[in-house]
């Protein structure tokens, strides 16, 4: 039972990452080229554009959290950069190509969360199914990206940013409160643990997410604003589809045993 409970987790997870691919093809991928065109450009302010570099490299993983949230972001860092490297030999990730390697991103990022939620489901007793599916997908798609994204929005490169270590280290608690929250308010009857719950979900917001010491970009504002909208409505999809497949292929193989 374990065993098809995993399978089927890894096939909705591969699912929900070919989805979510063409979705950013779609919607994230066209602004993301846009900002790449004022990379490198003084910002606004006239100051030199090389003196807020290591704040605006939003998506580099030096830190050691880097490589796990590098893996596991749906707004994949396969599409960052491709510009910068497009005349070393091997390309952005293992020699792919801009779409193949987000493609590869998408799917290890599926499947890992798809893995998650199923273990998440077994761990409490309550499985993932049809007609519950999409709530499942709507909860993960708040406790890791929207309720993260009210205090660290979606951001293309080249906007300002805090240090790396900062916001991996506040998104990760903002994430595993959020989760705690979430499932208290919805599964739990008691008054005590709902408000409980409240709290975890408010607690990382009142501490406040790491900000930029400087905020000027050469990236327009509005293109930012954009950018934050289709990244949180694709993985929105993405949740939905993940959650769906799930509840369909669990109802459709693994209850047959």
């Amino acid at each position: 039972m374990i065993v098809k409970t995993l399978l089927a987790a890894i096939v909705a997870g591969l699912v929900a990452g070919v989805f979510m691919t063409a979705a950013q093809e779609l919607r994230v991928t066209p602004l993301i080229l846009h900002a790449e065109q004022y990379e490198g450009e003084a910002p606004a302010t006239g100051e030199p554009a090389a003196a807020g570099h290591e704040q605006h490299s939003s998506l580099k993983a030096n830190a050691p959290l880097g490589a796990l949230l590098a893996s596991i972001s749906p707004v994949t860092p396969a599409y960052a950069h491709e510009h910068g490297g497009e005349d070393e030999e091997g390309g952005i990730m293992f020699g792919m190509s801009r779409f193949s390697g987000t493609l590869l991103a998408n799917l290890v990022t599926g499947a890992g969360f798809s893995l998650l939620l199923a273990g998440i489901s077994v761990m409490i007793a309550y499985p993932i199914t049809l007609a519950n599916g999409a709530l499942w997908g709507a909860f993960g798609w708040l406790a890791v990206h929207m309720l993260p994204a009210l205090g660290l929005p979606p951001e293309l490169p080249g906007f300002p940013a805090a240090e790396l270590g900062d916001r991996q280290t506040w998104w990760v608690a903002t994430v595993l409160f959020s989760a705690a929250g979430l499932y208290l308010l919805a599964l739990r009857g008691e008054v005590i643990s709902k408000l409980a719950g409240l709290v975890l979900i408010a607690a990382p917001h009142a501490y406040g997410a790491p900000q930029p010491l400087d905020i000027s970009s050469n990236v327009p504002a509005v293109l930012g604003a954009e950018f934050a909208v289709a990244a949180l409505a694709t993985t929105l999809a993405f949740w939905i589809v993940l959650g769906v497949v799930s509840g369909f292929i669990n109802d459709r193989f693994v209850k047959v045993a």
